[in-house]
């Protein structure tokens, strides 16, 4: 066996994605041991950076060779889903009573939110001051507890509830700078001829690319990558 290296993630797959790419190496390629693990979480721990470390090893006879993807065209489309009735009282009950408990364990008390239900989608707004640590790098807290509460709502229930979380306004603040990144990253890709591959991005985040894109007459959108890494490729129209 050759030289080991540490990496770095939030998660485990994060962490052995960064090992893979910065040795240039495809998995099967590497020895993988697991340094720290990932903890089970409870609902206030999200709040809490987590560092995920793996151990990799070169296997003997391994030159570094960059690993080779196959690219997975990804477009926007409309989504025709069976509409499931479910019992909202409950569902917002259930939403209130985690919500409560939560900002109660916060240091802030000026904390308030909002629940609506509209054509089955439980929408949720969150407000007050200082909530940036509530919505986290681009988003990563908010989506998290966007998770948590679309678990809670559909726990015991023969369906899955869509919740959204929305905090401050975030959502319509995102929305706008990635339609502005979207435009700029267009007007490169015609200027240099030359592909642009973007930083992983959640689908509710890609489809906002795609969508301010779609029309454009002289570059082209496509994904490509597993989730949670999926990436965005902005290239010319051939």
């Amino acid at each position: 066996m050759g030289k080991a290296y540490v990496f770095e993630g939030k998660t485990t797959n994060e962490a052995i994605e960064n090992g893979l790419k910065e040795l240039k190496v495809s998995k099967n390629k590497v020895e993988i041991k697991v340094l720290e693990s990932e903890e089970k979480r409870s609902f206030f721990s999200i709040l809490t950076p987590r560092v995920v470390k793996v151990e990799m090893t070169l296997k003997d006879n391994v030159k570094d060779e960059p690993e080779e993807r196959p690219e997975r065209t990804e477009k926007p489309h409309k989504k025709i889903e069976k509409v499931i009735e479910f019992d909202k009282d409950l569902v917002k009950e259930k939403i209130t009573n985690f919500l409560d408990e939560f900002i109660k364990n916060l240091s802030q008390n000026n904390i308030t939110y909002k629940i609506e239900i509209i054509e089955n989608d439980v929408h949720v707004d969150i407000d007050g001051d200082d909530t940036g640590y509530l919505i986290g790098y681009r988003g990563e807290v908010l989506n998290s507890l966007q998770t948590i509460l679309t678990n809670i709502a559909s726990k015991d229930l023969n369906c899955k509830v869509k919740v959204l979380l929305n905090i401050n306004g975030y959502r319509e603040k995102r929305e706008k700078d990635l339609e502005n990144l979207a435009g700029k990253i267009a007007g490169t890709v015609i200027k240099t001829k030359k592909s642009i591959t973007l930083e992983p991005m959640t689908a509710y985040e890609r489809k906002i690319i795609h969508l301010k894109l779609q029309d454009s007459d002289k570059v082209e959108t496509y994904s490509i990558g597993e989730e949670p890494y999926r990436k965005i490729v902005v290239a010319l129209k051939k």
